[in-house]
């Protein structure tokens, strides 16, 4: 068989790990925001698309933001630790990541309601 036979006979990465490698992806690309304060600014001047919120967000740090988010029409999902996020960008701990390019926001939120689905 051939290279490319090879490749297209692997699975798919899980859902976790897909997103993980995008969020990767998208800082080195400089396609995103980090951080509470960063994805709020980005919100607000209309720079970010869509935004992933870590499910150990503070509840201080989820009532700055979500109420943003919900007024603005901004989408959102909340998934991942927030050591899991800081990790797939190569930083510490971070509560939130605005994406502010349309393909890899749309990616970010397919991955991340695909986490919420049951899994065959």
């Amino acid at each position: 068989m051939g290279r490319a036979d090879e490749t297209a006979a692997r699975p798919a990465p899980a859902p976790e790990r897909a997103l993980l490698d995008l969020l990767g992806l998208a800082a080195r690309a400089r396609a995103l925001v980090h951080g509470t304060d960063g994805t709020r600014r980005g919100v607000r001047d209309g720079d970010v698309i869509a935004v992933i919120l870590a499910g150990d967000t503070s509840p201080t740090q989820r009532m700055k933001l979500v109420p943003l988010l919900e007024a603005r029409g901004t989408r959102y999902a909340t998934c991942l630790t927030r050591e899991r996020l800081g990790a797939a960008l190569g930083r510490d701990a971070v509560s939130a990541v605005g994406f502010t390019h349309d393909g890899f926001a749309r990616r970010a939120l397919e991955l991340a309601s695909a986490l919420d689905a049951p899994q065959d």
